[in-house]
């Protein structure tokens, strides 16, 4: 009987060893078809990718023209998902997002009212320039992203699954821009900076952005495939070293006597959430690299982009021309 029940084992981890396998062979298969399209920006490809893997949300910081919008649709292409767009502005309405009852009337003379679903009912949604709206529909996004669900005149919509958002905003032009409150920037599962790209990556750009014919992605994956892959990622063995340094990592980001000499810098850190997003994090980049099980190098890799926009800094610190970058650097020091 015990022989059996050790063969029956043995062939459930041999199930769950091949489904990992193939679904990482699907993910890497979904980065180097988005990589066909988007040049000279692999980390933030690799970033993205590990965002929705964990089931989370992205904001992307950039100065136009740097193929964020680009990247967006190319990655619904790859993985399969219903991408839209919404170009956020200050006059845009809460129901421009989230869709809006209309009164109809029948043949027979009877009125109802009907909804009609807006852009959030996606599963990639691209909000450009998010900071731009006002914080009345800010607010209205955040309960979509948090709650995966919509209320419109009482009743409650469902959004699809999966549902991401890939959200931009741009360092320059601040004008006329409503910053994100700290409840809505925790959220977001990370910032992905969007850099210029060097000089080899740019060349391809030139030649094969203004032919006449222009590279596009191949479907690498579907959105059942995704969900696939994101529960296995939950699924993941995680180590006593990978936790240890999650937790001393995100602790030690606080002001408080786990920051040793460089609390008195920081006015305020990350909470639990950060811890989530990042032992979420080092599991889907270590898929995505076809390890089943992350590393501490993973934690500090991922550091940064996870939690930097859940910190700040002192008025003094920012007087003294500290950054929050640099305190991140200086804390990952004491990990590894």
């Amino acid at each position: 009987m015990a022989a059996a029940s050790g063969e029956s084992l043995e062939k459930l981890e041999d199930m769950i060893v091949r489904a990992a396998e193939s679904t990482a062979a699907h993910v890497r298969a979904a980065k180097e078809a988005i990589g066909t399209v988007i040049f000279g920006q692999d980390v933030v490809v690799e970033r993205a990718l590990v965002t929705v893997l964990s089931g989370g949300h992205a904001l992307l910081v950039g100065v136009p023209g740097l193929a964020k919008t680009k990247l967006v649709e190319t990655m619904g292409i790859a993985l399969g998902l219903d991408a839209r767009r919404i170009q956020f502005t200050p006059d845009l309405m809460p129901s421009d997002i989230l869709g809006t009852e209309v009164l109809e009337e029948s043949a027979g003379g009877k009125r109802s009212f009907r909804f009609i679903a807006g852009p959030v009912f996606a599963q990639l949604l691209m909000a450009d320039e998010i900071n731009r709206a006002s914080p009345r529909t800010q607010s209205a996004l955040l309960q979509a992203m948090q709650e995966q669900h919509v209320t419109v005149a009482g009743a409650r919509y469902d959004l699809p699954k999966p549902f991401h958002v890939l959200a931009t905003q741009n360092p320059l032009e601040q004008e006329g821009t409503y910053p994100l409150p700290e409840a809505q920037l925790d959220r977001f599962l990370m910032e992905i900076n969007v850099d210029y790209p060097d000089l080899a990556a740019e060349r391809k750009i030139l030649f094969d952005t203004t032919g006449a014919d222009e590279s596009r992605a191949k479907p690498a994956m579907t959105a059942e495939d995704l969900l696939s892959a994101q529960r296995l990622v939950r699924r993941l063995p995680v180590g006593e070293s990978v936790v240890e340094a999650i937790l001393k990592l995100v602790r030690s980001a606080r002001p408080g006597p786990e920051a040793g000499d460089l609390g008195k810098l920081i006015a305020w850190g990350p909470g639990p959430r950060a811890s989530q997003s990042l032992m979420l994090a080092v599991r889907a980049r270590a898929l995505l690299d076809g390890r089943f099980a992350p590393s501490v190098d993973d934690v500090l890799e991922l550091a940064e982009p996870v939690l930097k926009h859940r910190m700040a800094l002192t008025f003094a610190a920012r007087a003294e021309g500290e950054t929050i970058p640099d305190l991140i650097r200086r804390l990952k020091a004491r990990i590894g």
